[in-house]
């Protein structure tokens, strides 16, 4: 087979080496972590449209919340069950291109940081899933911002596309990069938090038990990467949502920025306010986290990819 797949090579006088790919190794390294963010959408994706109908709950008001389960009850009465996966195109488009990205990169940007500073630490590791996940952000971000509007109910088109073209026409390009930097940091560290965590949990584990690498450990260590990246990113990813949905947030005035959507959500919400849906992202992220890791091992072992 002339396309063969090319491992980079780990000594350290083969560092020049290491970074000649094939087209094909390219294809599954990115292809591997695509695939296994858009399955785990896929089951998760009503938990990811209650945790945003929970964002925009009492929007600049305090006062009691409605549960996860209530609220579920309530959409799937009024709007029917098929509601719950509304958006869920633009979710599995945005899935593949940004699961690709915030995984794919990660390794890369490890390896020039190990090159760099020789040896490699947790710092590393944070910045290097910081900078994945905020690139895949910026890249993605026109595509979670229509994912958003449809989850909400918002949808005036016959389709994802037409809706595309009548936020462009309406609101100009700009409104695709609404929430960019709250979602950029959100991204960023929840990125940094989930992978690094996921990292250091697999060591931890390997070196104080007898587990090896395999399904056990993965369960282990993408479990705890899902509550440590749950805890990290809860309040910006509500600051996201808003920003996203400013139409949806007149009665507490526009927000200027994420840094002022924040003051005004935490002047006027409360600090529980900055948790609203808090309980449904960890229920999101918390198996999406696990299915992700799971699958995306599995399939890098199937195609030669050593483990993430």
């Amino acid at each position: 087979m002339a396309n063969t797949l090319k491992l980079p090579v780990a000594d350290a006088s083969s560092e020049k080496a290491s970074w000649r790919v094939s087209p094909s190794y390219a294809f599954y390294h990115f292809g591997t972590s695509g695939a296994s963010v858009c399955a785990a959408s896929t089951v998760t994706h009503p938990l990811d449209l209650l945790k945003v109908r929970l964002q925009m709950q009492m929007v600049g008001q305090r006062g009691p919340l409605i549960g996860m389960r209530k609220l579920a009850m309530k959409l799937v009465e009024t709007e029917g069950l098929r509601s719950l996966y509304t958006g869920l195109s633009p979710g599995l488009v945005r899935s593949v291109f940004y699961g690709g990205l915030r995984l794919g990169l990660y390794e890369p940007s490890l390896r020039v940081s190990e090159l760099a500073f020789e040896s490699p630490n947790i710092l590393m590791k944070i910045v290097a899933g910081a900078f994945s996940g905020a690139v895949a952000t910026a890249a993605t971000n026109p595509v979670e911002v229509l994912k958003v509007r449809m989850q909400m109910g918002r949808l005036t088109t016959k389709g994802p596309i037409q809706e595309f073209r009548k936020i462009a026409s309406e609101e100009g390009v700009t409104a695709f990069w609404k929430g960019a930097g709250p979602e950029m940091t959100r991204a960023a560290l929840f990125t940094a938090s989930q992978l690094a965590t996921y990292d250091e949990t697999k060591r931890f584990v390997i070196r104080w038990t007898s587990l090896e690498d395999g399904f056990f450990l993965h369960l282990i260590a993408s479990t705890t990467a899902g509550a440590a990246s749950t805890m990290a990113t809860a309040p910006v990813d509500m600051v996201k949502t808003r920003l996203m949905l400013q139409r949806e947030s007149k009665t507490a005035g526009a927000y200027k920025n994420g840094l002022h959507c924040f003051y005004q959500v935490l002047r006027t919400e409360g600090p529980r306010g900055l948790y609203k849906g808090a309980f449904a992202l960890f229920t999101r992220v918390g198996p999406q986290t696990t299915i992700t890791f799971i699958l995306c091992e599995q399939l890098r072992g199937l195609v030669g990819l050593k483990a993430l």
